[in-house]
């Protein structure tokens, strides 16, 4: 019959797309556009997936059944947290909060200092911190937080770590936004900070998008040897390839460790509902992480992301 026919024609125009994605997912790569800007909402798939699966029973297409069966079963599997989960069985040394954020060109900057305020994380990430907002980062939070270390810029440039604990100035991440890092004193342990912002996958950067994310590998796995906190908007999911080579270092992801692995962090107009988990906390083995939080904020696409950590002896 002509509609059994039309069903089965969109089932599998559905399939096709849907596996597209699915297999470079299990092919482990990236590949090129528009395959990294879909894997970033790879567990939404699972809409279009049973879509088509029940359209090709309702076709009475078997074959294609058979194909949306699979479909959903490989987006299951990769629907599972990745990377270690194991935590560290060595005595606390220390406690600390962590707090990132975007903030979009500086827009949210006076949304975020409020929330800084009331959540008193001891180190805070902040991404697109032009010039205006760092000037009133230092002038409204200078007291609580008197160590910061800076790339200044405008736009999407500028970056600031601002810190409770002594920090020391370390060489940072060369990006096309800053990416600054400093070592922390963290009640006599030295903790290495390390700020993330590389570039988003845009259709015209997406090669740009993997060699900045390859830079954050290759910091992380120069540094595996000693405490490690890795934080900010990665632009990127457990999704992509070029970030599960991040977390193949031996980094964790702290929501995950705190069971929030996959609640979305942006668009924030659409979280959590909608979205992708691309703003982190990522920890090296010395620490454990509970109480991960996505926070709202004005004026931002993006949601902020607290968390405590604890640092245990190796």
């Amino acid at each position: 019959m002509p509609w059994r026919l039309l069903g089965a024609w969109c089932a599998g125009l559905l399939l096709a797309g849907v596996s597209v994605v699915v297999g470079c997912r299990a092919a482990d790569t990236d590949a090129v556009t528009p395959v990294p800007q879909v894997l970033a909402f790879l567990p939404w798939l699972l809409v279009p997936a049973g879509a088509a699966a029940a359209l090709a029973l309702l076709a009475r297409w078997w074959p294609g059944v058979v194909w949306g069966v699979v479909a959903l079963a490989l987006l299951g599997w990769f629907g599972r947290p990745y990377g270690d989960g194991a935590e560290p069985g060595g005595k606390t040394v220390a406690e600390l909060r962590v707090l990132t954020s975007n903030v979009e060109f500086g827009w949210a900057t006076g949304a975020l200092i409020p929330v800084v305020r009331r959540e008193k994380p001891d180190i805070v990430f902040v991404e697109e911190c032009e010039y205006t907002c760092q000037a009133a980062v230092r002038r409204e939070l200078g007291g609580e937080y008197p160590y910061r270390q800076a790339v200044p810029g405008e736009s999407s440039v500028g970056s600031v770590i601002l810190s409770r604990f002594r920090l020391t100035p370390a060489e940072g991440v060369d990006g096309s936004m800053g990416m600054p890092g400093a070592v922390a004193d963290v009640d006599g342990r030295s903790v290495r900070l390390q700020l993330a912002h590389p570039k988003p996958p845009l259709p015209d950067q997406v090669d740009l998008w993997k060699r900045e994310l390859g830079r954050l590998h290759d910091f992380a796995a120069r540094h595996a040897d000693g405490p490690l906190v890795l934080a900010g908007d990665f632009n990127a999911s457990q999704d992509h390839t070029a970030f599960r080579r991040v977390l193949d270092t031996g980094l964790r992801d702290a929501a995950r460790l705190s069971g929030a692995g996959r609640e979305p962090s942006w668009p924030s107009r659409t979280t959590p509902v909608f979205g992708a988990q691309i703003d982190h906390v990522l920890v090296s083995k010395e620490f454990s992480a509970s109480g991960a939080r996505f926070l709202r904020l004005d004026d931002t696409d993006h949601r902020a992301l607290v968390v405590n950590l604890t640092l245990h002896q190796p």
